[in-house]
Parts: C-alpha cells; sequence; structure tokens
C-alpha cells in the first residue's frame, strides 16, 4: 500500500463485513478496507488462519471482530451481521470474496462436488448480502467477487466454478437492479484474473506462466495491491454512480 492511499481513508468511520478473509487476496482487502479507516468483521471457516488477519488489522489500529463460519450456511450471514451490529451498531460495505474452485472433468464430477462449489460461491453470496441488505443504510456497498472465468474459459475443465462464478455477476445486475434505487445499496461485481493465491497453487506446475505469457496482455499475474485497489474503489464514495457493474481486474486477460 501506498503512504498517499493510507492517508486518504476513504472508509473512515465504516463497518466491512469480508467473506473468505482467512488467507489470500480476501486477507489482503480486508486489511486494506482497515488502512482505509474501516472497522472489519472478517468472515471464514478457519479460524486460526482468521485470527491472524484480525492481528494484521488490529496492528493497523482498526477494530476487528472474527466471525467462523461457512457462507454456504445462511445462518453463518445471520451471525456476522448480528456480531457486527452489536460491536459496532451498523453495516455499510460487504464484500463476498469467500470462494472455492474445482477441475474436474464435465463426465466425472459428482453432484456433490458441483453443488458444493456452487453453494459457496454463489448461494453463499446471496445469503451474506440478503444478511447484510436487510440491515444496510442507504449509502452502503457490496461487492462480489466473480471472476474471469465467469466471462471466458482458460483451458482447464472448471464448469462447477466457471457457472458459479457467471451466476455471481447475475445475482449482482439483480441485486443492484432491486436495491440502488429503493435501498440505496450499491451492489458491484470485480471479476479477478490470475493472482497467485491458495487456489492457483493447486494448477500444475508452468500453467499460470503459460497463461500469462499467451492470454494476458500484461505478461504477468495480478498483485493484491492491484485487487485491493479495486475492492476501495468499488466499497467507498468514489463510485458512488456507479452500481450494476463488472470491473475486470485481468491484466487485459479478457481482450484476447
Amino acid at each position: 500500500m501506498t503512504g498517499e492511499r493510507q492517508d486518504r481513508h476513504r472508509l473512515l468511520g465504516r463497518v466491512a463485513v469480508v467473506t473468505g478473509a482467512s488467507s489470500g487476496l480476501g486477507s489482503h482487502a480486508a486489511v486494506g478496507l482497515a488502512e482505509e479507516g474501516a472497522d472489519i468483521v472478517i468472515v471464514a471457516r478457519r479460524a486460526v488462519r482468521l485470527k491472524e488477519t484480525q492481528l494484521r488489522i488490529l496492528d493497523i489500529g482498526r477494530r476487528c471482530i472474527v466471525v467462523q463460519g461457512d457462507v454456504a450456511d445462511p445462518e453463518t450471514g445471520t451471525r456476522a451481521v448480528g456480531q457486527a451490529l452489536d460491536t459496532f451498531g451498523h453495516v455499510d460495505v460487504l464484500i463476498n470474496n469467500a470462494g472455492i474452485g474445482s477441475a474436474v472433468p464435465a463426465t466425472t464430477e459428482a453432484p456433490e462436488e458441483f453443488r458444493r462449489v456452487v453453494d459457496v460461491n454463489l448461494a453463499g453470496s446471496y445469503w451474506m448480502a440478503q444478511a447484510c441488505g436487510r440491515v444496510m443504510s442507504p449509502g452502503s456497498a457490496i461487492v462480489n467477487v466473480s471472476s474471469v472465468l465467469g466471462l471466458t474459459t482458460a483451458g482447464l475443465p472448471q464448469a462447477a466454478y466457471a457457472s458459479s462464478k457467471a451466476g455471481v455477476l447475475g445475482l449482482t445486475r439483480d441485486l443492484a437492479a432491486q436495491w440502488t434505487g429503493r435501498k440505496g445499496i450499491r451492489v458491484n461485481a470485480i471479476a479477478p484474473g490470475y493472482f497467485l493465491s491458495e487456489m492457483t497453487e493447486q494448477l500444475k506446475d508452468g500453467y499460470l506462466e503459460d497463461l500469462a505469457a499467451r492470454r494476458i496482455p500484461a505478461g504477468r499475474l495480478g498483485r493484491p495491491e492491484e485487487f485491493v485497489a479495486a475492492v476501495v474503489f468499488l466499497a467507498s464514495d468514489e463510485s458512488s454512480y456507479v452500481s450494476g457493474a463488472v470491473l475486470p481486474v485481468d491484466g487485459g486477460l479478457l481482450v484476447t
């Protein structure tokens, strides 16, 4: 993070709920929002990793509470919002980042494998948005993390993941149509390209390097701060006239 960005405090006084915040881009997003002045509610399944993220936020001087749970369970969203209200009194931002992947050929993928990916990535985003949308005030923002794979393919068998992420884009449009005018809640999506993460670490050796050379005009993978910058923009008042949009953060992959 640059000093200039940290000094701006574009989210001072806001409370942000961030799912999938135990590692990777979700953890970076939670810390980045805290650097912009927000107090944070972090949600994920892994309690130990959540505590690590919490300590990073507390070191910045912002408040942070941990909610352990699976976003595929609607009760997790209810608990997260309840604890946010009890601790901070309001919820202003939701970053729907929790997600899992799969790379199973369509002829062999088991029903439970497909359903699990959709339950976390798509249904989980809906349950969290529903819980937050019930209590958010006008001027609040929801940022759904989709993927470029909701818009294109990249050579792997990822029917469940691609379907769920395409569904997140449809969810974004519908919630924006329902809530922007009536409730004053903006709903947008980010479509990240390829970043180093626990998910991409599972890919075969050389795959990302070859993909960057063939498909990404920028010629490299994304950096965490580039993802965080997009999250902060859509969460803050700088995007006050943006709703229902999809912002690719992909180094140009979608134009190839």
